[in-house]
C-alpha cells in the first residue's frame, strides 16, 4: 500500500464525524472507512485487503482519536 493511500485513510478519519467513528461496530467501521478511502483512490484487491487489515489493527487508535476530538 502506498503512502498516498495511508494519507487518504487518515484524512478520512480526521474529517469524519466523531459520532460515526464511535458508534459503529468494528466490521461496519472497517467497511465504511475502506469505502470512504476507495472513493478517492482506485485500489486493487490486494491493496483493499491490506487496507482492511491495517484499519482493523488501528481501530483502537481511530476511536481514541475520535473520542479525544469529542471532548
Amino acid at each position: 500500500m502506498t503512502p498516498k493511500i495511508l494519507r487518504q485513510l487518515w484524512s478520512v478519519v480526521e474529517n469524519s464525524q466523531t459520532k460515526t467513528l464511535l458508534h459503529m461496530d468494528d466490521a461496519s467501521l472497517v467497511q465504511w472507512l475502506v469505502k470512504q478511502t476507495t472513493t478517492q483512490a482506485l485500489l486493487d484487491p490486494n491493496e483493499t485487503d491490506f487496507l482492511c487489515d491495517y484499519i482493523q489493527s488501528r481501530l483502537s487508535l481511530i476511536r481514541d482519536l475520535a473520542y479525544e476530538r469529542q471532548c
